[in-house]
């Protein structure tokens, strides 16, 4: 049994990684949307991949030029996302692997 304390210390609230974490990422992976709670208790959705237990936020804009790339490269296997800046002013590059 553990004391109330103690898991208050090492309560860590659930994180939510994203695309552009992962080295590799492949074009036939699964999206899910999963609803998460803000602090306010309202709700809202997101689109994310499933790697190793793990949620990887996919923002619209990488879904958006994916879909152009897959147009021009149909075959295209794997790809890999770079993240520049922060907040309102992200944007994200996709790169493409195989």
């Amino acid at each position: 049994m553990t004391k109330l304390i103690d898991e208050a210390k090492a309560y860590e609230p659930p994180k939510t990684k994203n695309i552009a974490d992962l080295d590799s990422i492949p074009v036939d992976i699964d999206v899910v949307e999963r609803e998460f709670t803000k602090e306010d208790g309202s709700t809202f959705k997101m689109k994310v991949i499933v790697l190793n237990d793990e949620d990887y936020r996919v923002p619209t804009s990488v879904l958006k030029s994916l879909k152009a790339i897959v147009e021009e490269k149909p075959d295209l296997k794997k790809f890999k996302v770079i993240k520049t800046g922060e907040g309102m002013k992200t944007s994200y590059t996709i790169v493409t692997q195989e």
